[in-house]
């Protein structure tokens, strides 16, 4: 849908100033200041017939629901109280400007020690839908998360029937010991982590786990109403097919983007992804399993196969205590039903895809093993260590300060700009048997600087060291255009024919396909302006509103470039056992022109390391 407007020739041309007044009092008319304290601390809490201190957020797991309006501000006081370090993600959030808010320890910030506080300051640009929050540092995300809802502005609706309710289904991941010492464990002897006892939905495993019954989710509809389920995969290591017996669902938006609205019985979803639906309640009155179990396409790689339930309860059903009706699930290696459903992500209406591309990346991703260290015992496979890479490089996070600090302030020997934008070594990536010796990356902190409003095309290839799988992958800081996927390797003569540069999927976390690749582009604008686009003729108004302002302001006071600062953008495997064992990297994104396109200066109380 387009949008006709008109500017008044006085207003652009004489009073440029009331122009920007005008512009800015319309865009933050409605916008408000949301202030919260987040309490870290341990809480005692039972699953699986046992009990033991988790982490959490005020006392709560999963931890506070954040109800914003596209505009608003988000101000959250985060304390401290638990026995490690830990740091705040707001998965999603764009942070135009405000890196420093970001989250990701020793990438845009040292950790909040025990008995430390650090206020996370950040305005939601240009944004609606589901996000969620989570820990960024070790394993805490196991149970330090949240949802994360961003409504439209005051009158304005969503481009779909208005729902009559909206239930947030936050699935995770559940352990018995505890998390950190799971992964602590893990790399102490370079082994995999030991795989989750149970999955769970809000928080509980469901009546299909022991000792578990009474506390089963149920959620209540009414017959004939439509509800909207904000659905979001906050497990750690596992992506999961979700369905909902006898009922179809109608995807409506992806992380947190608008998408061409289509049915299906089954979702997949990977860690970091969250996805809108429609669901009406036009079933005979009853009581229906909602079931979520993972999708695991992985050769020899142990995953839970368990599964999780809730209940959709119709409020005319009787007697309550009835014994649901359980939904057909796919089998856990089921690719094809997962490649079907993701290709059918679609922008609702045409999209501006950036056609001249500044830097074309490729980037392999996968396992590998370093060799174990003299005198010590390692139990990865053969006797090595288990990692992970990117371009064969294995990120090791900082300690001496954190890359956005180290850059901003010039501090010296904390990463190096090395970061090798092709593969150092070409190889058949998805062959069955590769030679082990590719199967060793390099250790190090590289990072890869990109100018300020850059095109940036990234072929993520997946490789068949170690063993193949599908690699939910996250760009911290920009949403990105999902041009196309496919098996194999990636050929540029014959896949770019593939690529959707009409009304691609607009995501921040894409799953790469086992044995494949995926293609994203975005514009490296963080730092800066607005650069997304929505199909919605409110939102496409806004952004020109923001950039008309841009421009009056540049012409106006003529800001001078600061020089010297920066975004740190971390991008990785949303399985945190991949980005334990260094499946990530970093990008810098430059200043641009002036202080509406610069980083702001980092708040007073930045954690130190």
């Amino acid at each position: 849908m387009e949008a006709n407007y008109t500017l008044r020739p006085w207003c652009s041309y004489f009073l440029p100033g009331l122009c920007l007044l005008l512009a800015i009092t319309a865009s933050m008319a409605d916008a408000g200041i949301h202030y919260h304290d987040f309490v870290v601390q341990a809480k005692p809490v039972k699953r699986l017939c046992k009990t033991h201190d988790i982490i959490t957020v005020n006392g709560e797991f999963p931890g506070p629901t954040l109800e914003v309006r596209n505009g608003d501000t988000l101000v959250i006081n985060v304390v401290n109280r638990a026995q490690y370090n830990v740091t705040l993600h707001w998965h999603g959030i764009r942070q135009l400007r405000t890196a420093w808010a970001d989250g990701p320890q020793s990438i845009t910030q040292c950790p909040i020690r025990p008995g430390g506080s650090y206020t996370y300051r950040f305005t939601i640009e240009d944004q609606e839908g589901t996000l969620w929050w989570h820990a960024h540092s070790s394993w805490l995300r196991a149970t330090v998360y949240g949802a994360l809802i961003i409504h439209p502005k005051l009158n304005t609706p969503y481009p779909f029937p208005k729902p009559k309710q909206e239930v947030p289904i936050i699935l995770g991941e559940w352990w018995n010991s505890n998390p950190i010492d799971v992964v602590n464990r893990a790399m102490i002897t370079g082994a995999p982590p030991k795989v989750s006892n149970a999955f769970t939905i809000n928080g509980q495993p469901g009546d299909l786990y022991k000792c578990s019954i009474s506390e089963t989710v149920i959620i209540p509809v009414d017959p004939g109403e439509t509800y909207l389920l904000r659905i979001i995969n906050a497990a750690m290591n596992q992506e999961l097919f979700f369905t909902i017996a006898g009922h179809q669902m109608t995807v409506v938006a992806a992380d947190a983007a608008y998408t061409k609205p289509f049915t299906t019985s089954v979702l997949m979803i990977t860690p970091g992804q969250t996805t809108d639906v429609l669901l009406t309640a036009n079933q005979p009155p009853g009581r229906y399993y909602m079931a979520a179990r993972a999708y695991a396409n992985a050769r020899g790689v142990a995953f839970d196969n368990t599964t999780t339930t809730a209940i959709l309860q119709y409020k005319a059903a009787r007697p309550s205590n009835s014994k649901p009706l359980f939904p057909p699930l796919p089998a856990f290696n089921d690719t094809g039903l997962v490649t079907a459903f993701t290709n059918q992500f679609k922008s609702p209406c045409k999209v501006p895809v950036p056609t001249e591309v500044d830097l074309n990346l490729f980037f392999t991703i996968g396992l590998g093993l370093f060799n174990c260290p003299p005198g010590r015992i390692c139990r990865g496979p053969n006797g090595t260590r288990s990692t992970a890479s990117m371009n064969n490089v294995s990120l090791v996070l900082p300690s001496k300060a954190s890359i956005l600090e180290a850059y901003y302030k010039g501090i010296p020997g904390v990463y190096s700009t090395d970061f090798p934008p092709p593969p150092p070594v070409q190889f058949d990536y998805t062959a069955a048997n590769i030679s082990r010796s590719l199967w060793q990356p390099v250790a190090g902190t590289k990072v890869f600087k990109v100018k300020y409003g850059s095109t940036v095309q990234i072929v993520f290839q997946d490789t068949n060291i170690v063993a193949a799988e599908n690699h939910p992958m996250h760009l911290h800081g920009h949403s990105f255009y999902v041009l196309a996927n496919g098996f194999g390797n990636f050929n540029p003569q014959k896949d770019t024919a593939k690529f959707n540069l009409i009304d691609p999927p607009r995501r921040n976390t894409i799953g790469v396909p086992i044995n494949g690749w995926s293609v994203i582009r975005f514009v490296a604008d963080n730092p800066g302006s607005i650069s997304t686009f929505s199909c919605r003729v409110s939102s496409t108004i806004s952004v020109l509103i923001w950039h008309l302002m841009l421009y009056l302001i540049s012409d106006l006071f003529s800001f001078s470039m600061l020089v010297g600062k920066t975004g740190a953008w971390l991008m990785h495997c949303h399985f945190d056992s991949h980005l334990t064992w260094g499946l990530s990297m970093v990008f810098l994104v430059e200043n641009g022109a002036g202080e509406l396109q610069s980083l702001e200066p980092p708040p007073a109380d930045l954690p130190k390391c």
